[in-house]
């Protein structure tokens, strides 16, 4: 760059200059001379020291009282050097962040552009690197519309002026090498519009780590340090996440599944639950763990769904690597760890993604495409190629960096409408006049590919509350790619059902049958998760009518017909036992009730339901299809019971199902059976272990030639009240 003009001094004194690398640093200025420019807000002094011996080279001139300093000097232009900076009476030796030269590749700036780069991590955000052996970070955000942006922190005093970014034009990434800046460091993004006005200070989207809520910085983190030791789970894990397998979920809240109430009732962290929540989920016969969302959200009362920073598990249990040691204990330990990810929508916080250049970046600038009214938050663009990046890499981000095992993703529903929970006139159309939100399609099933073809025994779940075809179903078929949906039609019919006295339970039977007729269109998961618990909701075990002695057998026989229904299983924390109240995100479980023998015995029922599922194939095999399911009685409204079979892929791996939702015990009932042979009653809900009144089928059964419910063999059973009994069958030669 030629000599500096009062205009290009302003721009730099100003924190102005959208092309600060052209002005500061070293410069060959004509064929025999060099000038160094460096700006040091309230320095005394500025001199350049030879990089090899540490001796003065030129004392600079300062040109402006606010701390522009300038020297020239014969030669060509240095590489290398240094700054010796004087304060007051002190002297401090330093590297010049604007000797170095941008550390982003073309491909990667084209990539990121293009909305395919999958590992967009690797280099934006902040990254703790060695540059020319000097150690730093290099940090770049995307901020395509401001006129500057600086990276302001602890190290630098929180001045903007002190490390403005180089901007890549036409991407809009804008970086800069730091050095000296080490791990731990607080920082943020100073952003100054178009305009010329400052926004708030913006944490950084692309950060590993953050300041602990209600503080709002990011955090420097080495995310390459961590060892894992879960090379053995990579080549067992097909066995947790496939559609033939079993799957039983407990889903966790962090933040309150357990407490310390000695200790002002903190939170235990990562690696404290890791002691606690595995043990206990292994004890309990869970095949996974899912976890409410753990990407960095300043709001205790979201839950995690309004997260800020998609790059950083929260700080509010400890470090990254603390939350990597825990997924790596879950593995270890046989567990499978699935995550909730949000990629429908971000809060509106100033610190965040909102208007993030001063201009709608990350989300739609038309309210009626970019704002929820429901949860008050923005939606993002997912047509933007930028944006697109963003969310894709998150999500590749969870299982290459964290190593989890499935992501269940938020409110898909909300993603696919455009008029999702919109009046007439609150929604625009897409180009074809319809409702359905075309490039979050296309950005859903993007992810999806993207996710199976790197990580094939991954589990990609959708929380979608509609009828829209083919959630679960390959995108080469038609699909949205997704390995397994919520059934949220099962869960809705049959708490409406189970919540009803049971005199009432005959006119509400097809609650309880309708699921089949849609069971096999998807390859679904039985949720009966947080959302079941809340807003006055009741919990599981509030639900239940009757006397104390009924709620909890109500609870126990519906659970058996959730075990045993066709589709994989989810149950939110504190249901395992009955907990008697709603779910309180700001406490701990109620773990006292356990005292209680009726809540101890709800615990010890889901225990075996879940190890009589596992070591069930019946139960799991042939969820996805018919061939896994067939009715024996679907019609007797006026007793309330059910029975059906479930089948494995084996002729061999079936058993029979039958269960009585009236308090009454039914003495010789006869259930129609496909082959002769003996059928042993294998479990039964009323058993005393679980609470109940051991009545049941003691001894085993022999097949009557005996036609019933169009079957030419029958057997006789005593049906417990409010019970449900599961019989393994061994067919006569």
């Amino acid at each position: 760059m030629g000599i500096l003009t009062d205009d290009v001094i302003t721009s730099i004194v100003n924190s102005d200059c959208e092309d600060v690398f052209s002005v500061l640093g070293c410069h060959q200025i004509n064929q025999h001379e060099i000038e160094f420019r460096v700006f040091m807000p309230d320095a005394d002094l500025v001199e350049i020291f030879s990089y090899q011996d540490q001796t003065l080279i030129l004392a600079l001139t300062k040109v402006h009282p606010d701390g522009l300093f300038c020297g020239r000097m014969q030669g060509e232009r240095l590489e290398k050097y240094c700054v010796n900076v004087k304060y007051g009476s002190e002297f401090y030796l330093q590297e010049d962040p604007y000797r170095f030269g941008s550390a982003i590749g073309e491909q990667d700036l084209y990539l990121f552009g293009e909305g395919t780069h999958e590992r967009a991590y690797h280099f934006m955000g902040a990254q703790m690197k060695t540059v020319d052996g000097v150690n730093g970070c290099q940090f770049a955000v995307w901020a395509p519309n401001a006129r500057r942006v600086s990276v302001v922190g602890d190290f630098n005093l929180w001045d903007g002026r002190k490390h403005m970014m180089r901007k890549h034009i036409p991407s809009g990434i804008w970086e800069i090498f730091i050095p000296g800046v080490s791990e731990g460091a607080h920082y943020k993004y100073e952003i100054k519009t178009r305009e010329g006005h400052l926004l708030p200070h913006k944490a950084d989207p692309y950060g590993f780590y953050a300041q602990h809520p209600p503080e709002k910085a990011s955090r420097i983190y080495d995310n390459q340090r961590y060892q894992w030791q879960d090379e053995a789970w990579h080549t067992a894990k097909q066995r947790f996440t496939k559609r033939d397998k079993a799957v039983s979920i407990y889903e966790v809240h962090l933040g309150s599944w357990k407490r310390k109430p000695q200790e002002g009732n903190r939170y235990l962290s990562y690696r404290e639950l890791a002691q606690e929540l595995i043990p206990y989920v292994k004890d309990m016969g869970f095949t996974h763990i899912q976890l409410m969302p753990v990407s960095e959200f300043p709001f205790d009362g979201s839950w995690g769904y309004q997260p800020i920073g998609l790059f950083a598990p929260t700080s509010r249990f400890g470090t990254p690597d603390d939350f990597k040691y825990f997924v790596d204990q879950c593995h270890q330990a046989e567990i499978a760890v699935l995550i909730d990810w949000v990629p429908g929508h971000f809060p509106t916080d100033e610190h965040g993604l909102g208007r993030f250049d001063g201009t709608p970046l990350y989300e739609h600038a038309d309210a009626r495409q970019g704002f929820h009214p429901d949860w008050n938050t923005y939606i993002y663009n997912y047509g933007r190629k930028e944006v697109a990046t963003y969310l894709m890499a998150n999500a590749l981000f969870w299982f290459d960096v964290f190593h989890i095992d499935g992501l269940r993703v938020d409110a898909v529903a909300s993603m696919l409408y455009l008029d999702y929970s919109r009046k007439e006139g609150e929604w625009l159309p897409n180009a074809y006049g319809g409702r359905e939100n075309l490039e979050a399609i296309d950005f859903l099933k993007h992810v999806n590919e993207r996710v199976y073809r790197h990580f094939p025994d991954a589990m990609m779940v959708a929380e979608e509350s509609t009828a829209w075809p083919g959630v679960s179903k390959p995108t080469h078929f038609g699909g949205l790619g997704f390995g397994f949906k919520w059934n949220m039609g099962w869960m809705n019919d049959s708490l409406e059902y189970i919540s009803k006295e049971s005199i009432h339970r005959q006119y509400h039977h097809h609650d309880m049958t309708f699921s089949l007729y849609y069971a096999f269109s998807e390859n679904f998961i039985l949720p009966l998760s947080h959302d079941e618990v809340v807003h006055g909701k009741r919990s599981i075990l509030g639900r239940m009518p009757g006397d104390s002695w009924q709620q909890f057998a109500n609870m126990r026989v519906y659970y058996a017909f959730m075990w045993a229904h066709p589709g994989k299983k989810l149950l939110f924390m504190g249901s395992e036992f009955a907990q008697g109240a709603e779910w309180n995100h700001n406490h701990s479980l109620d773990w006292h009730q356990l005292d209680i023998d009726e809540h101890a015995s709800v615990q010890r029922l889901v225990a075996d339901l879940n190890r009589f599922y596992v070591n069930t194939p019946a139960l799991y095999e042939v969820d996805g299809e018919g061939d896994g399911f067939e009715w024996v009685e679907a019609d007797d409204r006026h007793n309330s019971v059910f029975a059906f079979y479930r089948k494995g892929n084996k002729p061999k791996d079936k058993v029979l199902v039958v269960c009585n939702f009236t308090p009454v015990v039914r003495e010789n009932y006869r259930v129609g059976v496909n082959e002769p042979g003996t059928y042993t009653e294998v479990l039964n809900t009323d058993n005393s272990r679980y609470g109940g009144g051991n009545i049941g089928n003691a001894k085993p059964l022999q097949a009557e030639s005996e036609p019933w419910h169009f079957r030419d063999n029958s057997i006789v059973i005593t049906l417990p009240p409010l019970a449900a009994v599961i019989f393994s069958i061994e067919v006569d030669a």
